[in-house]
Formats: structure tokens, C-alpha cells, sequence
């Protein structure tokens, strides 16, 4: 069951559960209420009316005894209040259990007004006089004391009538009152069940998925799977195993192509290196340098230079970082070659911060980017080649180099495989690294493989543009 199929269903039966406990105590609060308002009601009823037959007698006898206008007055709103509560009592008498004792005593109401009618009738001219009007108000007082007893009468038999209604109304309070605490106690468990079950069907995969990462993080790559789960978390830690399954594979890809990269490379190195024997090689350049600077042919003498001190960097500086001064050194050496073959057939110019001539980088960087310029530039130009260098250090800690020429340029896929440094052969002719492998060298060098930008079109020249950080490898 999913995490999410387990809070839909039990978090609102838990809610449904308590609402239902709530609304049938309510309910049965409701019931136990309106009984009490029902018989408080009577009895308040009651009392109001032997108030109002007490005050309607008193303001009949101040009438009688001083019929002034005043006291008419008084008598007529004391009678309006009686009629008030007989005719409220009437109403109350259909939902009382003591209907027939409350109709006679709206009769005896009923009555008391009447006496007082023929009380009033005797006592006004042409009326039969006081005395007789004295006996209709004898009359009524006896009523008004009937109704006072009756009145009390009535509320002992209301408190009598439900006096068992009152034990069975506790009695249900109580047993509600027990079933409320029982599902309210039944209630509390099972929420927290629910949210054990809950929690831990969480946090148990998460521990387990954190245990993991952690194992990975110490370097193993192959911890103890988890038990699986059937809810997202154990498609999760699915997942998780799949990717790191797939991580292992690719670490030990990336492990044995780094491999046969290292191979590779020492491999073409001690190929380069094992086809002259060095000492000889520069020993004999030496002895034609001689030769020639004997002979006079000055310009012989120094190409010959030239050539030894190209071969004896290229042989000895493969494996290890330079300054750009160096390289720059080394670079003016082939230059120094390629002129005395081009002659005045191309011009080469270098435009030097020397600021930046202290950064560190790879070792035969420039000089497979002039080779290639030449070769592929402006070798089939007759006159007005041009071949630029220029470095610079900008603020951002970052060393610009561009080789430019004005030669033949390249198409834009082959632009485009360059710089993806896949696709494209090196020249067979280079006597470097190769332009490419000088892309390959710089991106693993720095870690990162935006350090080159190439802008070249066919018939327009190309512009070749490495951006060295610096603080990799500065030499003082």
C-alpha cells in the first residue's frame, strides 16, 4: 500500500470517528437540554401567573377602594398581564404531561378575571353598590388563593412527573458518557497505531536509504540493498539502487578509459622519443652549426640552432607544465624555421602582455596552433599572409591567447568537431602534438572544457582563442 493510499484512508476514518463521537454527544446534550427548558418553562409560567393574579387582585382592591383613573390604569395593565400568562399557559398545556391539571388552571384564570368583571360592573353607577361589589372582590380573593395553591400543586407534580425522566435521563448520560470515553480511549489508539505505522513506514525506508549514502560516501559502491517496500519510497530506493548500479558501471568504464588514455599517451611519447637518439642528434646539430658559422653561412648556422633547441624542447619538456615565456621562447624557434622557408611570403606579428608571460601551462601548446596555421592557413597563399599572436592578461584572472591568420579557414564542421575534439585526424605532417590533442591536453589539465573558442569560415581566415585561468600553475 502507498504512503499516500494509507493517509486517504485512515486519517479520515480517524476524523469521521471523532465527529461522529461529537455530534452524538451533542445530540443527546440537545435532548437533555430541551427537557430541562420545557419544565423550567412550566414552572417559570406557573409562578408568573400566581404573581399576575396576586397583582391583578391588589390593583382591584386600590380600584374599589379609590376608583380614580390612575389606579383604573394600573388595574387594566395588571389584567392584561393575566390574560399574558393564561394565555401562554394554554400553549404550554398542549406539550405538558399535565394537560388536564393546566387547563383547570387556565379555568381558574379565567375565572379570577370574570369575579373582577362583576366586581367592576357592581362597584360603577347604575351598578348594584359597594356591598355587592364587595362580596364579587370576597369571590375572586378565594379564586386567588385557589390559584396560589394550585399554582404550587402544579410544580409538585411537574418535579414528581419527571422525576423519572430525570433518572433516565442520567442514567443515558452516564452510559453516553462511559461510550464517549471508551471510543475517545479507542480513538487515541488507534491514532497512534496509525501514526506508528505511518511513521515508521516512512522513516524506516529514509534510514535505511540515509544508512546508503552514507556507505557510498565512505567509497563503497556496492552497500547492502534494503528490504523492499511496496510504497514510493521503496520505488525510490529502486531507483536508487539502479543509479548506483549504473555509477558503478560508469566509474569503472571511466577507470579503464583513463587507463588506456595514460597508456596511450606514454606509449606515443616513448615512440616519439625512441625514434632519434637525442644526444646524437644534438651533437651532430652542433658540429653543422660550427660547420656553418666556419663556413660563413651565418643564417645556416643559426636555423641549424633553431632546429636543436625545437627538438631538445619538444623531447624534454613533455611532461611537466611551463611559463608562457618559454613557450612563447619556443615558439619564436619554429617561427624562426618557417620563415626561412615562406620568406617574404608571410609576416608574423605578436602583439605580448608581459604580465601574463609568468602563467603556467601545458607544455607545446603554441607551437601546434602556429604549425597548424601554417600548414592549413596560409600555405597556399603567394604573398600577404599573415600569422598574429597575441596574449594578454585580463582582470578576471584569465590569460587570453589568439592565434589568427588570414589564411584558407575551415568549415563550420569541421569548427565544430574541433572543438567537440572528436572526428577530425590530425595531419600527418605535424611535427606536435597536433591541434586537437592541444585542446584534449588543456581540457584535462584544468578540469573544464570551455577554454577554447574557434571563429573561422572558409576564405576568411581563422582565429583561435584559449582562455587560461590563472592560479592553476603560475611560475615565479
Amino acid at each position: 500500500m502507498t504512503i499516500r493510499r494509507k493517509l486517504l484512508l485512515f486519517l479520515p476514518l480517524l476524523v469521521l470517528l471523532m465527529n461522529t463521537v461529537t455530534y452524538f454527544l451533542f445530540e443527546s446534550g440537545k435532548v437533555v437540554q430541551r427537557s430541562y427548558d420545557e419544565m423550567m418553562s412550566r414552572i417559570l409560567l406557573y409562578k408568573q401567573s400566581v404573581q399576575a393574579a396576586e397583582t391583578h387582585l391588589s390593583r382591584l382592591y386600590t380600584y374599589l377602594l379609590d376608583p380614580a383613573e390612575r389606579n383604573g390604569a394600573a388595574l387594566t395593565e395588571a389584567r392584561a398581564g393575566l390574560a399574558e400568562a393564561r394565555s401562554l399557559l394554554a400553549e404550554a398545556s398542549a406539550t405538558s404531561p399535565l394537560a388536564p391539571a393546566v387547563n383547570a388552571y387556565t379555568n381558574l384564570l379565567g375565572t379570577l378575571m370574570e369575579q373582577e368583571q362583576a366586581a367592576l360592573t357592581a362597584a360603577k353607577p347604575p351598578g348594584p353598590g359597594a356591598s355587592t361589589a364587595l362580596v364579587a372582590y370576597g369571590e375572586a380573593e378565594r379564586t386567588a388563593g385557589f390559584i396560589r395553591e394550585e399554582g404550587l400543586h402544579l410544580v409538585d407534580l411537574e418535579l414528581s412527573s419527571y422525576q423519572p425522566v430525570y433518572r433516565e435521563i442520567r442514567e443515558e448520560n452516564g452510559r453516553i458518557n462511559r461510550l464517549g470515553a471508551a471510543i475517545i480511549a479507542v480513538n487515541t489508539l488507534l491514532s497512534l497505531a496509525a501514526a506508528v505505522w505511518i511513521s515508521r513506514s516512512i522513516t524506516g525506508p529514509v534510514s535505511r536509504l540515509v544508512a546508503m549514502a552514507r556507505e557510498i560516501a565512505r567509497g563503497n559502491l556496492r552497500p547492502e540493498p534494503p528490504p523492499p517496500t511496496g510504497d514510493e519510497l521503496g520505488i525510490l530506493s529502486d531507483a536508487f539502487q539502479a543509479m548506483l548500479a549504473d555509477l558503478a558501471v560508469l566509474i569503472g568504464k571511466e577507470k579503464e578509459s583513463l587507463e588506456k588514455d595514460r597508456l596511450l599517451k606514454e606509449l606515443e611519447l616513448q615512440a616519439l622519443q625512441s625514434q632519434i637518439n637525442p644526444h646524437f642528434l644534438f651533437n651532430t646539430l652542433n658540429v653543422l652549426s660550427k660547420l656553418a658559422l666556419l663556413e660563413g653561412a651565418e643564417r645556416t648556422s643559426d636555423l641549424i640552432v633553431s632546429m636543436s633547441n625545437l627538438l631538445r624542447y619538444n623531447l624534454g619538456r613533455l611532461d611537466r607544465p611551463v611559463t608562457l615565456r618559454d613557450e612563447l621562447q619556443h615558439l619564436q624557434e619554429y617561427v624562426t624555421i618557417q620563415q626561412a622557408r615562406f620568406r617574404d611570403r608571410v609576416r608574423f606579428e605578436l602583439e605580448i602582455d608581459e604580465d601574463a608571460l609568468q602563467a603556467g601551462i601545458p607544455s607545446l601548446t603554441l607551437q601546434p596552433l602556429v604549425e597548424n596555421a601554417f600548414q592549413h592557413g596560409i600555405a597556399d597563399l603567394e604573398q600577404g599572409a599573415v600569422i598574429r599572436v597575441t596574449i594578454a592578461r585580463h582582470p578576471a584572472d584569465e590569460v587570453s591567447i589568439t592565434v589568427a591568420d588570414n589564411g584558407a579557414g575551415m568549415s563550420e564542421e569541421v569548427r565544430q568537431s574541433l572543438l567537440r575534439l572528436e572526428g577530425v585526424p590530425e595531419p600527418k605532417q605535424s611535427t606536435g602534438l597536433g591541434t586537437r590533442n592541444v585542446f584534449k591536453r588543456l581540457a584535462l589539465y584544468y578540469g573544464r572544457d570551455d577554454l577554447v573558442t574557434i571563429e573561422s569560415a572558409p576564405g576568411q581566415g581563422t582565429r583561435i582563442t584559449l582562455h587560461i585561468p590563472i592560479g592553476k600553475e603560475e611560475t615565479a
